[in-house]
């Protein structure tokens, strides 16, 4: 047994799994039922499920199209384009705030022209908030539904526009039956990815209650006042990542043989 090897992984284990045990360990479960059925707490939580949705509803619309775009067409600049896709995803999330506040803000490059011709602001509204979380949340989306595509098999599209079928009928019709698990990991790993969101949220949307308040606004801002709140909050939000984690096993269990 290569020692040399185990000891570090034995490390790098211990690494990751002692601050979620830590947060088991501290966890009030006597009164866990009372703070999750708080009015604060199930705001922030609803607020999460809904902008976290809306998001991924928005990453699926743009992103899909996007991926496609990437895995079956050849034009000019498309390794550009696939960098600038995945940027957010190295990007911290407080300058992706701060790059949203310049293009969408009252005084920014889109949003003036949105304010001025409609009256309407993005910035520290719900709405901003799931602006935010589909900026950040979008990438994890695209690079798996184009790695889906490239891993179909095309012979079946091919054959379908043999027949007559539209690119569009094809599109519809073969392609997104084909990869649609890679369709649905993306989405969850979006919707998981948004939940999480904190940094572009807090810097474009703020940290209003029951308007832009979010669960990791809201573990963040009782992490000061009241630290079992923040315990019980994060509890949630690692439940609902476990949850996801386990959904997806089969389908990386899958890829990896």
């Amino acid at each position: 047994m290569p020692w040399l090897l185990v000891v570090p992984a034995m490390l790098g284990m211990v690494f990751l799994v002692l601050p979620l045990a830590g947060l088991l360990v501290r966890a009030p479960w006597s009164t866990l039922p009372e703070r999750l059925s708080e009015p604060q707490v199930l705001e922030a939580l609803r607020l999460s499920l809904v902008t976290a949705s809306l998001a991924t509803v928005i990453c699926l619309v743009l992103g899909v199209p996007l991926a496609w775009l990437l895995a079956r067409t050849d034009f000019p600049g498309r390794r550009l384009l696939r960098a600038l896709v995945t940027v957010p995803l190295v990007l911290p999330p407080v300058v992706g705030g701060v790059a949203l506040l310049l293009v969408l803000g009252r005084r920014g490059l889109v949003g003036q022209w949105l304010e001025s011709a409609f009256g309407f602001s993005l910035p520290f509204t719900t709405a901003g908030v799931v602006v935010a979380e589909a900026f950040v949340a979008m990438p994890f989306l695209v690079i798996a539904v184009e790695g889906a595509l490239r891993a179909a098999d095309v012979r079946y599209e091919e054959a379908a526009a043999t027949l007559g079928a539209s690119r569009f009928t094809v599109f519809r019709r073969v392609t997104l039956p084909l990869v649609a698990p890679g369709v649905l990991a993306g989405a969850v790993l979006c919707w998981a990815r948004a939940l999480g969101e904190f940094g572009a949220t807090i810097t474009f949307a703020g940290n209003f209650p029951g308007r832009t308040q979010t669960m990791p606004l809201a573990v963040y801002l009782a992490l000061e006042t009241e630290p079992e709140a923040a315990i019980v909050l994060s509890l949630v939000l690692l439940a609902v990542s476990v949850l996801i984690l386990v959904a997806l096993r089969d389908r990386w269990v899958g890829a990896a043989a």
